[in-house]
């Protein structure tokens, strides 16, 4: 590995602080840094690179922030499969599980090529109106199709692999990734999926039908959902950070993507304890 990305909450000093000295222990170790131009400017770094160009450039992705951050990376890398190794600087993460004082260790681990993977499914998901593809992007935790604060319930015709499911009629509906199943889709009293598990969860967000639950479907499965309700507010949301609006008639594919996000793994702590940990299990 010669050429690492760094990408940082640039709103969070630390994050900023921590960012600088990373460039120059990876300097003093004969690396080339890669720091899109916004966090560059943060840290007064010359090392820059374009933030679209950063993909095909790096070697090993770096993310200093929480898991908002890695997620938003994650959506970035794409396709290109870098390893991405996610440092959390606030309170433990599902995702950025490694902690600052494990950073430069597991930075070494991962020059020598001594490092451990996990492989995360991501969403290929595309919007169409009137026969016509308008937006295709990729997602690691979550789709969310969802009323807006003042449209009433919406009603969401739903197939799986070109089968009729159901039509929800709810406040919205979320397709969620194993590694999203602890996000939304857990408040909205959906299942914790192992992120090693291959299947999709969708969860209804307070349908008016009591006995709409939460289904699981193959990670193979193609979901169509077709907007049915006319004159009311409703967005397709991206990993809670990218949203478009739905119009009446607008259909909504998901399924998986051809590739995975890859994680470096902490080797300090394994995916149950960071259950126990984030939702207080054993707690009284």
């Amino acid at each position: 590995m010669k050429k690492i990305a760094i990408f940082a909450k640039v709103h969070d000093p630390r994050c900023v602080g921590i960012a600088e000295e990373l460039v120059e222990w990876l300097v003093a170790r004969g690396l080339s840094p890669l720091v899109e131009p916004h966090l560059a400017k943060h840290i007064s770094c010359t090392y820059t690179a374009k933030r679209d160009d950063i993909p095909e450039q790096a070697d090993l992705v770096v993310v200093l922030g929480g898991d908002g951050t890695l997620i938003s990376v994650a959506r970035l890398v794409g396709d290109r499969q870098v390893p991405i190794l996610g440092v959390n600087l606030g309170s433990l993460g599902f995702l950025t599980e490694i902690t600052l004082t494990e950073m430069y260790p597991a930075l070494e681990r991962c020059l020598k090529g001594d490092y451990e993977v996990s492989e995360r499914m991501m969403l290929r998901v595309s919007l169409h109106r009137d026969g016509a593809e308008i937006e295709g992007r990729q997602v690691l935790n979550d789709v969310v199709i969802n009323k807006g604060a003042l449209a009433r319930i919406i009603d969401l015709e739903t197939e799986v692999d070109g089968r009729y499911l159901t039509t929800f009629k709810a406040d919205g509906l979320i397709i969620s990734t194993p590694t999203g199943s602890t996000g939304y889709s857990l408040s909205a009293n959906g299942p914790i999926i192992h992120p090693q598990l291959d299947c999709l969860v969708i969860t209804p967000i307070c349908p008016h039908t009591l006995t709409n639950r939460p289904i699981v479907v193959s990670g193979d499965a193609l979901i169509t959902i077709s907007l049915q309700s006319v004159n009311e507010d409703v967005f397709l949301t991206l990993d809670g950070q990218v949203g478009f609006e739905v119009k009446h008639g607008d259909q909504i594919r998901i399924q998986r993507a051809e590739r995975q996000t890859r994680l470096v793994q902490s080797r300090s702590k394994d995916y149950f304890e960071v259950l126990r940990t984030k939702l207080k299990w054993g707690e009284r």
